[in-house]
């Protein structure tokens, strides 16, 4: 990890910061993932329609892409930021692309999307201060997958990141991949069901794409902020505020 390069949390309470990415998180699903979360049922069970071998196909595309889309992103690392409106706009052309076929290439489609959006999660790592090429940032960026669904609220944000090293040979990394890639696998095939439809299905993907990539940026942001702020001012301080402050998560998750 880098030096963070921001100096100012370093000398001042932490707690209104801490509170203001509570606040973020609270606010991470905007409305087109609340009316997807409303309607969750129905394309969950169409999900399960799916063959075995597609689903299988969702999950090992999905790994493929996991494992390849830092080698990809990194690659444009340099290149000019497009800026946050712009982003989405570009990995909203590939949804509607993918959608425009059918399944077979909204399936096709999922390395790119999911590269763009590793390349949003980078962004966020080098805007708090760290390298996203050092190993263990590498991690977190694959954490962030694996940190909650834009479909399926839960609290993987606030836990199970801040001090939980892992000795990064390729095993371990494997293993974070193997728990990553199902979950995130998951979210996606939830999104593919909603642009199966051919030619329909490209306004859906068009519209998905794009806020699945505001909410694993802004996830992103939120994680990367709360890990520079733990080393200044510890992980339990942190941690503890920022649960406290976040909103309780209903027991019903589609409420």
């Amino acid at each position: 990890m880098t030096g963070n390069t921001h100096l100012p949390s370093t000398i001042r309470n932490p707690d209104a910061e801490i509170a203001a990415l509570a606040l973020r998180f609270d606010r991470a699903n905007g409305p087109v993932i609340a009316l997807m979360n409303r309607l969750g049922g129905s394309v969950e069970d169409r999900l399960a329609l799916l063959p075995k071998p597609v689903l299988r196909q969702i999950e090992t595309v999905t790994r493929a892409a996991l494992e390849r889309s830092h080698r990809m992103a990194g690659a444009g690392r340099h290149a000019p930021d497009l800026g946050r409106r712009a982003t989405p706009a570009l990995v909203a052309l590939t949804g509607a692309a993918g959608g425009a076929g059918g399944l077979a290439t909204s399936i096709a489609e999922l390395p790119v999307t999911i590269t763009v959006i590793m390349h949003a999660i980078r962004r966020a790592a080098e805007a708090e201060g760290f390298d996203p090429d050092d190993p263990a940032i590498r991690v977190e960026c694959l954490r962030i997958f694996g940190a909650g669904s834009p479909l399926k609220r839960d609290d993987g944000v606030n836990t199970s990141f801040i001090g939980a090293r892992i000795a990064l040979s390729g095993a371990a990394v494997s293993r974070v991949l193997g728990s990553v890639a199902p979950r995130l696998a998951a979210a996606l095939g939830q999104k593919l069901m909603a642009q199966a439809v051919p030619v329909l299905g490209a306004v859906a993907g068009a519209t998905l794409n794009a806020a699945y990539l505001t909410y694993y940026r802004e996830i992103a942001e939120i994680r990367f902020a709360l890990l520079r702020l733990a080393q200044t001012h510890g992980a339990e301080r942190v941690l503890a505020g920022f649960q406290a402050a976040v909103t309780p998560i209903p027991l019903d998750r589609r409420v």
